[in-house]
């Protein structure tokens, strides 16, 4: 899978009439980091501050815990997160997988073949 490090744009429309419609892949990896950020018992995004610190601060690190691969209109991500002592992991991963989905084809019109989660660490200092 690329890193999204690398900055590629693709053409999501190209209407003869208006012109064309292009995303970078870091404008998916910051959507899939902040529709994974929203799922309760997601505490950040691996190897990130955490999702208070990232509203102060802005979004840019956000996208460090994703990659994605596209072809065409296809997209494929991977996600590293940290999850909140307490929380099921099967669950919280699945909530995941379908809020990633979902916002990623609602806000692009891409179609997302698959969302793999890899949960890297557990927040054991989270009050619930």
């Amino acid at each position: 899978m690329a890193d999204t490090e690398r900055t590629e744009n693709h053409v999501l429309c190209q209407d003869g009439t208006m012109g064309q419609i292009k995303i970078a892949d870091d404008v998916i990896a910051v959507i899939a980091a902040l529709a994974a950020t929203e799922v309760e018992g997601v505490d950040s995004m691996a190897g990130n501050i955490t999702h208070e610190l990232i509203r102060k601060l802005g979004m840019k690190n956000l996208q460090k815990g994703v990659k994605i691969e596209l072809t065409d209109e296809d997209v494929s991500c991977a996600l590293s997160l940290n999850v909140a002592y307490g929380y099921s992991i099967p669950e919280i991963s699945e909530q995941v997988q379908e809020k990633v989905k979902t916002t990623i084809e609602n806000m692009t019109g891409l179609h997302v073949t698959d969302i793999n989660v890899n949960i890297a660490g557990v927040n054991t200092n989270v009050n619930r």
